[in-house]
Parts: C-alpha cells; sequence; structure tokens
C-alpha cells in the first residue's frame, strides 16, 4: 500500500478498493442527527446484523407452530441448536469442530473450565496471570484458590509491565513460567489485554507453560473474531470468549469454549455434568450416571437458550463470508491509518499505549491523555464519533473491519484535531 494521508479524499480511496466495504450495510448503526455514527466501541459491543430480527421472527413462528415439537421440527431444531454453531466457531478460533461449542456466558465457562483444569495437588497449585486483567478473570481466579483454601496473594503470580511500560513484556512470562516451575498448575491469560489491546503469543506461551507440566488456557473476549488463532495447532489446553464484542451476538449473548481434543474425548477426565452435556444418544432415557458426549459439547449444563443465540448465527454467517485473513489484512491496515493519524495530532498531549508492532495488537489502539482525556471523549460522542472510555484517563478506539472505513477513522481524527 502506498503511504498514508491525511486527507478525506485519500480515506475515501481506500474504502472504494476494500473488498470488506460492502459488509458494512448488512449491520445497523446507531443514529446521530439523522446520519450513522462512527461505532468504534466493537471491542466493548459489536453492532446488531440486519439479519438477527429475521433469524428472530423465524425462531418464534416455529415455537408458535410447533410447541415443544420445534426441539425436532424447527427449521433449526433446538435439541441439536448448538452444532449449528461448531464448525463456523471452529474456523474462527482454529480448531476442530468437536473442540469448540457455544454455551453459557464467559465467566461461567471461565468457572467450569477452570473446575476440570484447576486441580491443585501436592505442592502445584499456582496461576499465573497478567496484572490488570479485566476485573472478572481476576475475581474468578481469586474465588477458584480460595475454594482450594489458597491464599490469593500467594497462589496468583501477576506478570505486570516493567516500570514505565504500559505492556508486558512477553520475556517476563516466560521467565515467571519457569521460576514458578512445578509449583505452577495453570497459565490463564487474556488473548489481548482489554486495555492495552496488546495481544500476547500464545503458542509460545502454551509451550513455555507445558515445558513446566502446567496447562494453558486463555480468555480469549478480546481476542475471538478479530485476530486469526490456531488454538488446536498451538496445543492449547482450554479457552473460552463472549459473543457480544466481534462476533456482534448482542448484549449478554451466548458465549464459548475450546477444549482441547485429548480432554475432550477423554471420558475419565473430570468435568462438571450437567444433562446436555450427556451423550446424546442415551440423553432421553433418563437414566442414572453421567456419560459424556465427544468433545467441549460435553462441557454444557443445559439446553441452548435458543433465542439468545440468534444473533450469533447471523454473525457466524458474515464472518464465513468475510474470512479472518481478509478480516486481519484490513485490521491491520485500518489500526495503522489510525496510528498515523493520531501521530499527527500536536494539539493535544497523549500516548498510544498499544503496541506499534501490528502482529502484537488486534483492532484496537489505546491512547493514554496527560491532560483533556474526558474532554476529548465527550467532543467525539457530541459529533457522533463512538469510542470508549477506561479509567483513569483512556479512550479506547476499536476500527473493526467488518464495519468500519478508512472515512470513519479520518473522521476521528478531524474531531481530535479540531478540539
Amino acid at each position: 500500500m502506498a503511504p498514508f494521508e491525511a486527507s478525506l479524499a485519500f480515506a475515501q480511496s481506500l474504502d472504494q478498493v476494500d473488498i470488506l466495504f460492502p459488509f458494512r450495510e448488512r449491520f445497523l448503526f446507531p443514529q446521530h442527527d439523522g446520519r450513522d455514527v462512527n461505532y468504534f466501541c466493537g471491542n466493548s459491543l459489536g453492532l446488531q446484523p440486519k439479519a438477527v430480527s429475521f433469524l428472530m421472527q423465524n425462531e418464534l413462528e416455529d415455537w408458535a407452530k410447533y410447541g415443544v415439537e420445534g426441539h425436532f421440527n424447527a427449521r433449526y431444531p433446538w435439541f441439536s441448536y448448538h452444532h449449528f454453531f461448531n464448525e463456523r466457531l471452529a474456523a474462527i478460533v482454529g480448531a476442530d469442530k468437536d473442540e469448540v461449542v457455544a454455551m453459557n456466558t464467559l465467566t461461567v465457562n471461565l468457572h467450569l473450565l477452570m473446575q476440570s483444569f484447576y486441580r491443585p495437588e501436592g505442592g502445584r497449585y499456582k496461576i499465573l496471570m497478567e496484572a490488570g486483567a479485566f476485573p472478572s478473570d481476576q475475581y474468578a481466579m481469586e474465588t477458584q484458590v480460595r475454594m482450594h483454601g489458597f491464599d490469593p496473594y500467594d497462589a496468583i503470580i501477576e506478570i505486570a509491565p516493567r516500570e514505565g511500560q504500559h505492556t508486558i513484556d512477553e520475556q517476563d512470562i516466560y521467565d515467571a513460567i519457569t521460576a514458578a516451575g512445578d509449583t505452577l498448575a495453570v497459565v490463564m491469560i487474556g488473548g489481548v489485554n482489554y486495555y492495552t489491546g496488546q495481544f500476547f503469543d500464545l503458542e509460545k506461551i502454551t509451550a513455555a507453560a507445558h515445558e513446566v507440566g502446567a496447562y494453558a488456557g486463555f480468555d480469549l473476549a478480546h481476542a475471538v473474531g478479530n485476530i486469526p488463532l490456531k488454538l488446536h495447532d498451538w496445543n492449547v489446553d482450554f479457552a473460552c470468549w463472549c459473543s457480544y464484542k466481534y462476533l456482534n451476538s448482542g448484549p449478554g449473548a451466548v458465549g464459548g469454549v475450546y477444549v482441547h481434543e485429548k480432554y475432550g474425548n477423554n471420558p475419565s477426565f473430570f468435568r462438571l455434568a450437567g444433562w446436555w452435556g450427556n451423550d446424546e444418544k442415551t440423553r432421553f432415557k433418563m437414566q442414572k450416571g453421567f456419560v459424556p458426549q465427544k468433545g467441549a459439547a460435553s462441557w454444557q449444563m443445559s439446553n441452548a437458550p435458543v433465542f439468545n443465540m440468534v444473533a450469533l448465527n447471523a454473525s457466524l454467517d458474515i464472518y464465513e463470508k468475510a474470512g479472518m485473513p481478509a478480516l486481519r489484512e484490513k485490521s491491520e491496515s485500518l489500526t495503522g491509518y489510525l496510528e498515523f493519524l493520531l501521530k499527527k495530532l500536536d494539539n493535544l498531549s497523549f500516548e498510544i499505549i498499544t503496541p506499534t508492532n501490528p502482529k502484537q495488537r488486534g483492532c484496537q489502539v489505546s491512547m493514554l491523555f496527560k491532560e483533556n482525556g474526558r474532554e476529548v471523549f465527550d467532543r467525539l460522542t457530541e459529533n457522533g464519533v463512538i469510542a470508549d472510555w477506561r479509567e483513569p484517563t483512556v479512550i479506547r478506539v476499536a476500527p473493526v473491519p467488518l464495519y468500519n472505513t478508512y472515512e470513519d477513522v479520518y473522521k476521528l481524527y478531524e474531531v481530535m484535531a479540531g478540539f
């Protein structure tokens, strides 16, 4: 690509040759002064796909038409509803279709997975995570270690950025894993840090964890649908995610789980039992004794929340057509253009705390303001530019390749330049 230029005409010229530009028409945008907002909050809540209302109406009609028989006669039979997502989710996270399942919500799934993978024995009881992880991850790890009788201040190893830095030096993660050695039970890190947008090398972290006999698991809330993943090939043990951010499935949408086949296909590997995780062939025999079905689906507790999963169905159809390679290529270009424009602003005092290397970030750029941060954020909002404010003084901007444009990015720059 030719060097970037700070002009509306240049931004529009990039949009004219963007093969993903038509996908923007598949989404509904909030309105500001009679026009679509410039929406940069997909890392918090993605936009609604237009197909959701149609698919939801189908389910309502089938419920009305069939009642309980909809479990087998609906257009998407409810009995096997979760299976409709497996291949498309597997393509997004780089897994076999039996290694993934759409179920529950993020922190519920994290607790369920930790019940399987965090089973302290002898001196192996510690969990390693990044300092400043999303609060729900911190809460989950604290209660997991307490449930086993340990003190979080002893049992949880937190890796923080070095003094004067905002992102974590990954060598510090590897060194901490080595130092913990046979006391380490689980590495549980957010694949992309929600605050800085830093993407961690999940393959190397997994290998380092396995080297000392620990499991490697990841919260992929800010990575799924954002960055191409190869969880199976990287030998990741487990992962979970939400789907209301980049997967555009609505507030409180169903989450997802990945479990490597060596555990999912091992009936003796411990998981909490639930009716919907039981072998489908014997589920309705209503017999005593849990027989796990094959793969990650055996971690299910209850039947699929069909209405809650309709938006995910719509969104995954879009992802299947767009493809993660093309989305990643545009993502790197969009964030590159945003970074280029932000660095031209000499009227504001802020620092970009997201890695400059596009391979170490997703479609997010975080700005740490030294002054006037909240005022800048309010000015953006007043001009129909929707970003995300995080305490103490950070504005997060997520140019999502499915529906954001280069002109969107230029508009944000234009508002900030006029502050």
